[in-house]
């Protein structure tokens, strides 16, 4: 059995292609037939409906170019399907028998992997070795069991750097058909993908040739401040599920709570292997599906611990300017560049309070306006609202945490002692053979990058 194409006559029979533009995060997708489940939430997105036929359950991915906003007021021209990238969430039950119809928008062929799926061997969509390309304006379909409960993902498998970079992905849920050993039921649900982008400010295009030096780590293709809250009930038991299909790994890493790793591609995890954790790798083409019990009130970040990857469009090219006096030189160039600008002797956050032009459709690299300031966040940042009052089946945001008295860190005005110190370095393995006649302080200026790699 391989994928195939479909007959115009056929054509008419498919279901009515659902399409979806707007990146809010969409309330959970309740069945309204088939076998029923605890449906999911995809942050800044949605799950497909699908068409029951004769006892199979139908669904119709649009392969096609698509406008993300990728955060108020910044947009991409991606490549998605049905209206978004990453494309609709398809949630099935194992031992459904489903039948995807894939039609192909795009200027060039395209095909669909079922990533981490048991199915048979032509339904596994790598071009040219298990089907045809599915050519422009043409239709294909792929028919399958779900044969196992787990967190899967769909992308191309044809042209697959340029259309991946592009935006082409989504995620694949299936639920257990009766009640599994290792799958807890939990109150809320969660999932997103873990994606990056080139796109130069002011411009609307990845650039689909990076290898690495990407500027944008986005979640479901939005970055901070365009990522929505993950809203639940204090005492919920809280799963989130995480794709990731970048090219690096990311380190995720909770705050106010620990948290076990129950599944990854290969589906649940042994109960005997799992350990509490705050912060779990996904690397490069997995997934991992993580579970809590939100017993913390507040609001609780949550984000990817590599530094970089919580930061906005930047450049990496840029020499580091702590501690350099800029006075003289300041002076000079503002009387040929008035509005000249000193950045960065201090630090960086000064970039959140200058109100400094930027190119349209961009994003500053630090941003976000918390109850207290400046979160000073970007890219893969969101937070975890945890509330007493947030009713069953709520996924609207509550607002800012209202903390108890005498609870937030504060500054203090008293006396001051002289607090410890480090006053030696130590002892050493061994004596240096030569010693040096006078102390050396090193100072230490990184290599300008000439080019990506």
């Amino acid at each position: 059995m391989a994928a195939a194409s479909v007959s115009r006559v056929a054509m008419a029979a498919l279901p009515e292609p659902v399409i979806q533009t707007s990146p809010d995060t969409m309330a959970p997708l309740v069945p309204n037939s088939g076998r029923p489940y605890n449906p999911v939430v995809t942050l800044n997105g949605w799950t497909m409906p699908w068409r029951m036929n004769q006892g199979v359950k139908e669904f119709h991915l649009v392969a096609e170019p698509v406008v993300r906003e990728m955060a108020p007021g910044f947009k991409a021209h991606l490549w998605g399907y049905n209206g978004q990238s990453p494309g609709p969430t398809i949630e099935v039950v194992e031992g459904d028998r489903v039948r995807v119809f894939v039609t192909n928008k795009l200027s060039e062929h395209t095909s669909i992997h079922w990533h981490g799926q048991r199915l048979p061997n032509g339904m596994d969509g790598v071009a040219g070795l298990n089907q045809p390309a599915i050519q422009p304006g043409k239709t294909f379909v792929y028919e399958f069991v779900a044969r196992r409960p787990g967190t899967f993902m769909y992308h191309p498998h044809a042209d697959e750097m340029t259309q991946m970079a592009m935006g082409m992905m989504g995620f694949w849920i299936t639920h257990p058909k009766t009640k599994n050993p290792l799958i807890d039921e939990v109150n809320r649900d969660f999932c997103f993908l873990l994606n990056a982008y080139d796109i130069d400010p002011g411009s609307y295009t990845p650039k689909i040739m990076t290898m690495l030096d990407f500027n944008l780590w986005s979640w479901n293709s939005r970055i901070f401040p365009g990522i929505d809250s993950l809203n639940v009930r204090l005492n919920d038991k809280v799963r989130i599920r995480i794709g990731n299909l970048t090219m690096t790994n990311h380190p995720m890493h909770l705050h106010g709570h620990e948290f076990l790793v129950t599944g990854t591609d290969g589906g649940p995890t042994p109960k005997s292997t799992r350990l509490y954790e705050v912060t779990a790798d996904v690397a490069v083409g997995q997934m991992r599906q993580i579970e809590f019990l939100a017993d913390e009130e507040g609001d609780w970040a949550f984000h990817c611990h590599k530094s970089h990857h919580t930061m906005n469009a930047m450049g990496h090219d840029i020499p580091t300017m702590i501690g350099v006096d800029h006075r003289g030189v300041a002076k000079k160039i503002n009387n040929l560049i008035p509005d000249y600008m000193v950045m960065g002797e201090r630090g960086m956050a000064d970039m959140t309070e200058m109100e400094m032009p930027i190119p349209d459709n961009t994003i500053p690299m630090m941003t976000g306006d918390g109850p207290y300031g400046s979160v000073e966040m970007g890219g893969m940042f969101s937070v975890v609202k945890v509330r007493r009052d947030q009713k069953p089946g709520d996924y609207k945001n509550p607002g800012w945490y209202r903390h108890p008295e005498g609870t937030v860190a504060y500054e203090y005005t008293g006396p001051m002692a002289e607090p410890a110190r480090f006053k030696a370095e130590g002892g050493q393995s061994m004596p240096r053979k030569e010693k040096p006649s006078t102390d050396t302080v090193v100072k230490i200026k990184k290599p300008s990058v000439r080019g990506s790699h």
